[in-house]
């Protein structure tokens, strides 16, 4: 029920927002507005204002169906307009008026993005520190000899200047840049006390899509979570050793452990070849060190043979708060909109020339799942979805397909150039043609979102 409620309020915020954007300058520009619908088919709710605007009579409405919505203005086009206020309809406005209305928009989806992340800049929000997990093992971080524990201080992309980092997700945002521009980056770490610079070649990579694939090969995927063990399940391969919430594991048979996602991964793997051995641990209780034999239950996931010992593994990785003062906030924040707006067209034109998988679309059951998650983690944590969700609906409605906005600047840049409008028979084809693509491009993202799900056993792209 979170997870739906959370997806409405993002869907609803942000089709309201953007719609109040074409609202507000159509009205600032002196046309009629008719209606103003959140949603779209049978109406639930609509109202009038008492005292509505000088000329305005606009009907506000919401729908039943909440996935997107529109504003209907004063148009010779879609209907007859009283001589008397042909002035006011949207089709007899100069150029310049109309550019303005159909991009206010996306510009509204934009702005909000920024004041979104001004506030969680402001306010301030909880980030893993930059403390490093140990590298993967032949990954670019490990050959750069990188170790468990580093803390990363700054992080300079190739080119650039140096950036200071806040935390762990300052560092998979830069090196998300680095990777899709394939451009080395050297961080800037701290070692029990000693500052050094590392290089990492992210030029080398043979992968370049944001995923988790991606951070593996490079070495970096997660923050240090210290090795300790959580609670305990009665009857379990945990209890069953003598393991007791508290203990720190040391090393684990003749292999050290450092992090709590390495000894995870070191008991999942115990059970790849079948029933798990027992192995001695090495543990850590309340100063005293011990050694325990312990072994792992074998358990099936996805049809694969894991190992488990029936306990929580790993603690929560060390948090720190990141929060600026009101006017660094906003600067961040402005950045933050143009920096992720800049990817996101990066990885499209990327995915339009086959360099990275369709698969990387995604539709409305990821939001939803991103949605549920983010509330889970509190208020500042679902502002920060709604903002990154803000940024791709304001980017994707500039593109320039003919059912989009993006698509009627493209008309009106056409206009300015020739000096003559997109003729009727063409603004057919073209709408046809952009609604067919932009209906293909919801299918598969309904399609990713299945798959990625498992659900009817469909594969990924």
């Amino acid at each position: 029920m979170l997870t739906l409620l959370s997806f409405l309020v993002v869907i609803c915020v942000l089709i309201a927002v953007h719609e109040w954007g074409h609202y507000r300058m159509a009205v600032a520009c002196g046309v009629k507005v008719l209606r103003f619908s959140i949603g779209f088919g049978k109406t639930l709710w609509s109202w009038k204002p008492k005292k509505p605007r000088p000329g305005q009579d606009t009907e506000f409405v919401i729908a039943a169906i909440p996935f997107g919505g529109y504003v209907k203005m004063l148009d010779e086009r879609e209907g007859e307009v009283a001589p008397q206020e042909r002035h006011r309809a949207f089709n007899t406005q100069p150029l310049r008026a109309r550019a303005l209305i159909v991009a206010a928009g996306p510009v509204a989806n934009l702005a909000l993005a920024a004041a979104l992340y001004t506030l969680i800049g402001w306010v301030g929000i909880d980030e893993p520190r930059a403390l490093l997990a140990p590298p993967a093992a032949g990954s670019l971080a490990q050959k750069a000899g990188l170790q468990a524990g580093d803390e990363v201080r700054r992080i300079t992309l190739a080119g650039g200047g140096a950036q200071e980092v806040a935390s762990f997700e300052t560092v998979r945002w830069l090196l998300t840049q680095g990777a899709v521009d394939g451009v080395d980056v050297t961080l800037q770490i701290n070692r029990d006390g000693a500052e050094k610079d590392v290089l990492l070649p992210l030029s080398q990579l043979a992968r370049r899509e944001p995923d988790a694939q991606m951070f593996r090969e490079i070495g970096i995927a997660s923050p240090l979570r210290q090795p300790l063990i959580g609670s305990v399940l009665p009857g379990g391969a945990a209890e069953k050793a003598g393991l007791k919430e508290g203990d720190r594991v040391l090393r684990m048979g003749h292999v050290p452990v450092t992090d709590g996602q390495q000894l995870r991964e070191l008991i999942r793997e115990s059970g790849a070849r079948g029933a798990p051995p027992a192995q001695e641990w090495l543990i850590d209780r309340h100063g005293q060190r011990l050694s325990l034999s312990v072994q792992p239950e074998l358990a099936q996931e996805q049809g694969q043979p894991i190992g488990r010992i029936g306990a929580m593994v790993g603690a929560a990785p060390e948090m720190t708060l990141v929060r600026y003062g009101p006017v660094q906030a906003a600067v961040r924040g402005v950045a933050k909109v143009w920096e992720t707006s800049a990817l996101t067209l990066r990885l499209m034109g990327r995915m339009v020339m086959g360099q990275i998988s369709l698969r990387n679309i995604s539709g409305p059951v990821a939001i939803a799942g991103y949605a549920g998650q983010a509330a889970r983690l509190g208020p500042v944590y679902f502002l920060g979805l709604l903002a990154f969700v803000s940024v791709s609906l304001g980017v994707l409605n500039l593109l320039p397909l003919p059912v989009l906005d993006g698509g009627h600047l493209m008309y009106y840049l056409w206009e300015a150039v020739t000096g003559r409008p997109v003729t009727d028979a063409w603004m057919q084809r073209l709408q046809k043609g952009g609604a067919a693509l932009l209906f293909a491009m919801m299918l598969l993202a309904l399609y990713n979102d299945i798959a990625s799900q498992g659900w009817l056993g469909l594969p990924s792209l």
